[in-house]
């Protein structure tokens, strides 16, 4: 008589097992690991040729006097030499909230890691406690008998071992790795821009103070023009209207000085809050700056291979894309049992007899749990974690692009604003020269005072847009540093 199929698949299978557990305690000890190895796509952005190569506009006709191949150094606010400068960087990297935040997510993250390794380790297990009461069941089998209440204990102890089968938690790690890694560049990216801002800011104060000192010397000039002019209307060299229109560029002047005093105190609250402090919480050398902080010189840039090695955005980005590679071997392990390895020992009965040999018991032996897999929702599970690295790794692609993006275009920003400084240097000069010519004829009475007039609002003019264009410099300069990516080392 043959026997039925359910039993004898159920035989068979109890025959095949210990093979079968071999097998998978076997798979545990090599190097199986299911999902794919990471290593930077040959495909990436990041392994173009023409992406390590030399800035464009660091080879445009010109440019040796605003850019070198020079690398770039660690501290590159150094290069202002301003030691009040130097003070102020200094301050923001130990007090910025930014920093602070990106500090706690970093701990977070390796504490998520550190969770993750813990698992690979063996797991001990303890616990029970006394009591008092009577062993259950003596009156059904002899009613006649009562059991006397009496203290007892239990003590339970066990240890086990997750057997990584298939590679489950060392893919676990990785990812582990990989997300506290790129938490590890959030921070260095955080201390780029805080470097960078808190610089940003305080050329900007600096430069809007010296704006400012440039506004009230054209005030004073004018000032002292409206006194020769009325001096001449009271010997009657002069008519109202020259009065008039002398007045009105007075005014004119005057006019400028609140909106700069207003845009350098946002400068100087900006500070603050890059230091992290209060409003006005900042030395008095600092709110009474009026020289631009400017590198003389060629701003040393480097090149695209040195760009894409010191950016901690784009070391972020091929983190966060190792972490996603690693994260298909963890969908795709979901395929396989999970083997366990446990020993456990016991101990109960009462307390008079504590740690007896009748109250004693142990066990050795594998667990093997396999929840059967929905395949298709398991398929579903590898093929997000599949897209999830595709997506991570179009990510990093764009960070790249962007990464040399943002370097040309502070560049060449950078060198126009240069252009354009020496521009308005000439103008101003020769505007300067044009004005004290005017003046000088119409207090000899030789020539009309709206042509003193329009000189003198040409000279003011000339100066301002120098002056604003001094703040663009010094602006740019730490745009072209940023967009390097220095100040974290």
């Amino acid at each position: 008589m043959t026997r039925p199929p359910v039993r004898r698949r159920a035989a068979d299978l109890a025959r095949r097992a210990p093979a079968l557990f071999a097998g998978l305690l076997l798979a545990g000890c090599s190097s199986l690991t299911v999902g794919p190895d990471y290593h930077v796509p040959a495909e990436a952005a990041v392994r173009s040729p023409a992406a390590a190569q030399p800035f464009q506009e660091a080879q445009a006709p010109g440019a040796d006097a605003a850019v070198a191949a020079a690398p770039l150094p660690a501290r590159w606010w150094h290069l202002f030499r301003d030691p009040t400068l130097d003070a102020l960087v200094q301050d923001a990297l130990t007090h910025n909230t930014d920093l602070r935040v990106a500090a706690a997510n970093l701990e977070l993250q390796q504490a998520s890691l550190a969770q993750v390794r813990a698992a690979q380790q063996p797991q001990l297990s303890l616990s029970g406690g006394p009591g008092f009461g009577h062993v259950s069941g003596l009156s059904v089998l002899a009613p006649e008998v009562s059991p006397p209440n009496q203290f007892v204990y239990s003590l339970d102890a066990g240890i086990s071992y997750q057997v990584d089968v298939v590679g489950e938690l060392r893919r676990a790690a990785e990812a582990a790795q990989g997300d506290s890694a790129a938490a590890a560049a959030a921070v260095d990216l955080a201390r780029v821009n805080v470097a960078a801002g808190t610089a940003r800011a305080y050329a900007t104060a600096c430069a809007t103070g010296q704006q400012l000192k440039v506004a009230e010397s054209s005030i004073a000039l004018q000032q002292e023009q409206l006194s020769v002019v009325q001096r001449l209307h009271e010997a009657g060299r002069a008519g109202a209207t020259d009065l008039a229109r002398a007045r009105s560029l007075l005014a004119q002047l005057e006019a400028t000085p609140p909106a700069l005093r207003a845009q350098r105190q946002a400068a100087l609250y900006q500070l603050a809050a890059w230091l992290g402090r209060t409003p006005g919480a900042l030395p008095a050398e600092v709110q009474q700056c009026a020289a631009v902080p400017l590198v003389a010189g060629a701003l040393p840039v480097g090149d695209g291979a040195a760009l894409l090695r010191r950016r901690p955005d784009l070391r972020r980005s091929e983190r966060q894309l190792a972490a996603a590679t690693a994260r298909i071997g963890v969908a795709t392990a979901q395929l396989y049992p999970k083997v366990s390895l446990g020993l456990s020992a016991s101990s109960a009965g009462p307390a008079t007899d504590f740690l007896g040999k009748d109250t004693l018991a142990w066990n050795l032996g594998p667990l093997i749990r396999w929840s059967l897999p929905n395949t298709g929702a398991a398929r579903a599970r590898i093929a997000g974690a599949e897209a999830s690295a595709r997506m991570a790794l179009a990510s990093f692609d764009g960070t790249v692009l962007q990464a040399l993006r943002e370097t040309e275009t502070a560049l060449s920003a950078y060198r126009q604003e240069l252009i354009s400084v020496q521009a308005l240097e000439r103008a101003r000069d020769d505007s300067a020269q044009v004005a004290r010519q005017a003046q000088r004829l119409y207090a000899g009475g030789r020539t009309a005072y709206l042509d003193s007039l329009d000189a003198q609002r040409s000279l003011a003019a000339a100066e301002a847009s120098l002056a604003a264009a001094q703040t663009r410099v010094a602006q740019e300069q730490v745009a072209v540093f940023m967009a390097l990516g220095g100040g974290w080392e």
